[in-house]
């Protein structure tokens, strides 16, 4: 009989998924039950544990809605988000690596021309954002979709403050040049926390861990041809750059963010002097 014990309840729990029609829906259900009961037999989980994780994953569930996704956030401070993402994007040689979406791309970014400001609060250092998509091969990308999204100078996405914020505020989708060239008006990004007011700053706080994020802008860019590339850039001088509460830094992405006194120039940019430069190009795989 395949009846349950300590000693072979994966074995027996596997098994009742024998006859599931999609081989790879088989595969990762056995590969889960099989590290999930390893893991309470390691840990000899207590009764009082497992109700307590329910609860946990319950509230996590009760704690989303339209603009914020708690279980994005569960998996982002767990570093699995920047697993997944590795596993599926490996960079190739000269690409663009990848790192993380993070729980904020919930609304579609407004098209707009090259240029425009994206920085519609009227807060923060003024930045001129800009950059080449290209091949590995060094080709220009034209028509490459530029999609960019990031926090205002409080530290907060728009859809964090409806009623504060302009709506899609510091969001924009940009459509490169002739030679691959994108660039746009927008804010110097700053650190902040992550949302630590539910269940996931609570896992954070119980470990003594910072809910903070190096500052960023978020790019995700797409051309026919070309692999999509979910990716970040990091302001150099920021803080956390070294402890991430979401795993999401990696080296290629940082960039110096440095200072531009030019009255003429900022006026032609439609930007106050002084202003500061951000260059990041981005390079895809076929």
């Amino acid at each position: 009989m395949n009846t349950f014990s300590e000693e072979r309840s994966a074995e027996v729990v596997a098994a009742s998924f024998a006859n599931t029609p999609d081989d790879r829906l088989r595969e990762v259900l056995g590969a889960l039950v099989e590290h999930l009961h390893a893991f309470v037999k390691q840990v000899e989980l207590t009764e009082a544990e497992w109700a307590a994780a329910i609860d946990f994953l319950t509230r996590t569930g009760q704690k989303c809605d339209a603009n914020r996704q708690e279980f994005i956030l569960l998996s982002d401070v767990l570093g699995v988000s920047m697993l997944v993402e590795t596993i599926n994007h490996r960079a190739g040689r000269g690409s663009t690596e990848s790192t993380v979406l993070g729980p904020f791309h919930v609304v579609a970014s407004p098209p707009r021309e090259l240029g425009d400001d994206v920085a519609l609060d009227g807060k923060g250092t003024p930045c001129l954002v800009s950059g080449q998509v290209t091949g590995v091969g060094g080709e220009p990308v034209p028509g490459a979709r530029v999609d960019i999204w990031q926090a205002n100078d409080d530290g907060y996405y728009d859809v964090q403050q409806p009623g504060i914020q302009p709506e899609l505020n510091l969001r924009g989708l940009f459509t490169t040049d002739a030679d691959g060239r994108f660039w746009f008006r927008s804010i110097v990004p700053r650190y902040y926390p992550i949302p630590d007011d539910g269940p996931v700053g609570q896992l954070l706080a119980a470990t003594g861990r910072h809910p903070y994020r190096p500052a960023h802008l978020h790019f995700i860019v797409s051309a026919p041809g070309y692999r999509t590339v979910t990716t970040h850039v990091f302001v150099a001088d920021s803080p956390y750059l070294d402890s991430d509460a979401v795993f999401g830094v990696k080296e290629s992405l940082i960039r110096e963010v440095p200072e531009v006194d030019d009255p003429a120039r900022a006026r032609s940019l439609g930007l106050e002097n002084p202003f500061r430069t951000l260059t990041f190009d981005i390079v895809l795989q076929r």
